[in-house]
């Protein structure tokens, strides 16, 4: 199982959000170049970029500072965040990125998603975040009445890479990932799963082992790292191949 260290960005800014409330902000770098070098010199194989801005507003604030980071680092990079055509999409792409996020775009034009899909296989992501079970868009700001499962199914056989799904009733609060609902969205399609939100420690992480053969492949890890309650060093260790291959007993689960 892959762990992918995040970093969210707000006027160029490295932060995280609580909930995702954007009046609940922590500050925690101000050269986010740095702390992506940082993340890969620690044994990182993929880092995760969230443009907070973008989400928000839909306009590309954080930019020269998505291309600085791709342009450092020889590990592979995803963003979402503001991701609402195909214009942008390539854009990005055209940035070094490996692959983008589409989350809003996902509910309101899921075609838009299929093309791009058919047009840069595997680079193409799609972020289902729900609260209360129910799906989420433009920054977390509005609701909707989808129920992030039926999205998640609607993309069987489109060719997106992955579904990344957060639960936003854990994001940024440390108490936890919600196993209940990544086991249902994993049941809901075949696409791979990459976990986000509520991680606090290594037991968190070792806990998702139970769900990688329902097809979670990953975890993005946001906050714990940044507070030192996951080292991801051994953390990397912990939850390598070899420990997806063969769990055992999960005495943390």
């Amino acid at each position: 199982m892959q762990i992918i260290p995040a970093i969210d960005l707000l006027d160029g800014q490295c932060v995280r959000l609580h909930q995702g409330d954007y009046d609940q902000v922590t500050r925690f770098s101000d050269d986010p170049v740095a702390q992506a070098l940082a993340w890969q010199h620690q044994g990182a194989e993929r880092l995760h970029l969230v443009d907070l801005d973008g989400a928000r507003t839909g306009e590309p604030v954080n930019d020269r500072v998505v291309r600085a980071i791709t342009s450092a680092l020889a590990i592979p990079v995803q963003l979402g965040g503001g991701v609402r055509s195909v214009d942008r999409a390539e854009a990005l792409l055209a940035y070094g990125l490996d692959r983008v996020i589409l989350g809003t775009v996902a509910l309101e034009q899921p075609d838009l998603v299929r093309q791009l899909a058919t047009r840069h296989p595997g680079r193409i992501v799609v972020g289902i975040d729900a609260r209360d079970g129910l799906v989420a868009t433009r920054g977390w700001l509005e609701s909707s009445a989808v129920a992030a499962t039926s999205l998640a199914a609607s993309f069987e056989g489109s060719g997106v890479a992955a579904l990344i799904t957060t639960d936003i009733a854990t994001d940024g609060t440390l108490a936890g990932p919600n196993l209940g609902f990544l086991r249902a969205m994993a049941q809901a399609s075949s696409i791979p799963v990459i976990a986000s939100g509520g991680v606090g420690d290594l037991a968190d992480l070792l806990s998702l082992l139970s769900l990688a053969p329902l097809g979670v492949e990953g975890v993005i890890v946001g906050r714990a790292l940044y507070d030192g309650r996951v080292d991801l060093a051994e953390a990397l260790q912990a939850i390598g191949p070899r420990r997806l291959q063969d769990p055992g007993p999960l005495p943390f689960a």
